[in-house]
C-alpha cells in the first residue's frame, strides 16, 4: 500500500480509510475473513476486496465509503499516540520549510506521524527523512506504519534523545523541524545537521514563553536570521440572512423624484427609481419576518399604535394652526379657504419594500489554538 501513488481497487493487506462523516473517519486494514464495527453496521473485508476506492458500502443500518489514503486523511483519521499537527500547520510547515522532491529533512519528535506522512509525500521520490523519537514504543509503531504505507525506503526512525545526541547527520539537511518541549537546547545540533549552504528551520511550541527562549537561542547563535513566529488560529465566519429597509429619501414627492430622478436632466442621481414613486417608503419602516404568517395580528396592532401614536401628537399642533389660521382670518378676509383651513398632517406610511443580503459574522470567542510556529533562516558565518 502506498500513500503517494494511487490504485484504482482495494487489495488484501491495504490500508482503507472507512468514511461515516464529514468529522467521522477511521482506518482499516484489509483482511478477508475480518469484520469492521460501525455505527452503521458490519463491513465485511471480503467485499472490499476487488471493488474500487471511492466505492458505497451498504451497511444494515446507512452506508459508508471506502476511501484512498492520502496524508491529509490520515490526518484526521490516524491512532493518537500524542498531540499532532494538523492540516493547517503542516501546509504552512511545508511551505514555509521550501521543501520539494530530494529535500532531506530531520524531524525530531516523530509522535504519531501526522506531520511525517506529509513530509514524506512532498520529498518523494529521491528525499530523506531522518525522524527521531525518544519514546521506543512509539518509534517502533512509526517504524511498522511508515514501512506499511510505502514510505521505508525515504524514512528511518531513531530512537534516541536529541538533545544529549543530537541528529543522526552531519551537513546534510535542508530543513530541520523541532517538536518538542525544550526546542531552544536542540540549537546547536540543528546547526550541525543544516547544509553549509543553508536551510531552513521550524520550531513548533504550543507556549509563548518556549517561543521566547526559543528565538533568543536562534539569535545568541548567529547562525540564523529573518526569525519570525506564526500563530495559525482557524476562524470559522457563519453565513446569515440579514433583512434592511430601503432608504427613504423622499421620492413620493413629485418635485424631489424630478430633480434625483427626471430623465430631462440628462444625467439623473437615480435612474432607475424614477417609475417607483409612491411605491417607495415614506416614513417608519416596519421589519417583515420571513415567515409572512406569522405574527402577523402583532404588527398589525404596532402598525395602527404608530398611526395613533402620530395623530395623538399632532393634535396640538392642529389646534394651534388652526387658531392662528383664525386670527389670520379676522384681519385679512381675502383668504381663501385653504389656506384658512389647517392642514392635516399624513403619518408616515408603512411599507413592506425590503431587501436581503447575506452576511459573514464571526463568532466572539475563537477557539482551535495548536501553538506557534517559529521558522528561521541558517546562515553560515
Amino acid at each position: 500500500m502506498s500513500f503517494n501513488k494511487y490504485k484504482s481497487h482495494v487489495e488484501e493487506g491495504d490500508t482503507a480509510i472507512v468514511y461515516t462523516g464529514f468529522d467521522s473517519m477511521f482506518p482499516v486494514t484489509v483482511n478477508r475473513g475480518k469484520t469492521t464495527q460501525t455505527k452503521y453496521g458490519a463491513i465485511k473485508h471480503d467485499w472490499l476486496v476487488g471493488h474500487e476506492f471511492g466505492a458505497k458500502y451498504q451497511c444494515s443500518k446507512g452506508w459508508v465509503y471506502i476511501l484512498h489514503p492520502t496524508p491529509e486523511l490520515w490526518t484526521v483519521s490516524l491512532p493518537h499516540r500524542t498531540q499532532i499537527l494538523y492540516a493547517t500547520d503542516i501546509a504552512m510547515v511545508t511551505m514555509q520549510l521550501d521543501l520539494k522532491p530530494g529535500s532531506v529533512v530531520c524531524e525530531s519528535g516523530t509522535g504519531s506521524g501526522s506531520l511525517s506522512h506529509s513530509i514524506l509525500r512532498t520529498i518523494m521520490p529521491n528525499g530523506y527523512l531522518h525522524t527521531v523519537e525518544f519514546h521506543e514504543k512509539r518509534a517502533q509503531t512509526a517504524r511498522e506504519e511508515f514501512k506499511m504505507h510505502g514510505f521505508e525506503d525515504i524514512v528511518t526512525v531513531y530512537h534516541r534523545d536529541v538533545i544529549e545526541e543530537g541528529f543522526p547527520i552531519e551537513n546534510e539537511a535542508d530543513a530541520v523541524f523541532l517538536d518538542i518541549p525544550k526546542p531552544y537546547d536542540v540549537i546547536p545540533h540543528a546547526i550541525k545537521a543544516l547544509k553549509r549552504s543553508g536551510g531552513r528551520l521550524c520550531s513548533f511550541s504550543p507556549c509563548v514563553e518556549q517561543v521566547q527562549r526559543t528565538c533568543l537561542a536562534l539569535h545568541e547563535s548567529g547562525c540564523f536570521e529573518d526569525i519570525e513566529t506564526i500563530e495559525l488560529v482557524t476562524k470559522p465566519h457563519n453565513i446569515r440572512k440579514t433583512t434592511l429597509p430601503i432608504v427613504n429619501l423622499g421620492l413620493s414627492d413629485p418635485e424631489v423624484r424630478e430633480a434625483l430622478c427626471g430623465k430631462a436632466k440628462g444625467n439623473p442621481i437615480l435612474p432607475f427609481a424614477y417609475e417607483a414613486g409612491n411605491c417607495l417608503p415614506v416614513g417608519d419602516v416596519i421589519m417583515i419576518s420571513e415567515n409572512s404568517n406569522e405574527n402577523t395580528n402583532s404588527r398589525r396592532k404596532q402598525t395602527l399604535k404608530r398611526k395613533q401614536d402620530w395623530n395623538d401628537k399632532n393634535e396640538v399642533s392642529r389646534d394651534k394652526s388652526a387658531g392662528q389660521m383664525s386670527k389670520r382670518a379676522g384681519n385679512d378676509d381675502s383668504l381663501s379657504k385653504e389656506e384658512k383651513e389647517p392642514s392635516t398632517p399624513t403619518p408616515p406610511s408603512f411599507t413592506k419594500n425590503l431587501f436581503s443580503t447575506r452576511t459573514c459574522s464571526s463568532p466572539k470567542e475563537i477557539y482551535g489554538h495548536t501553538g506557534y510556529l517559529t521558522f528561521a533562516t541558517y546562515c553560515d558565518l
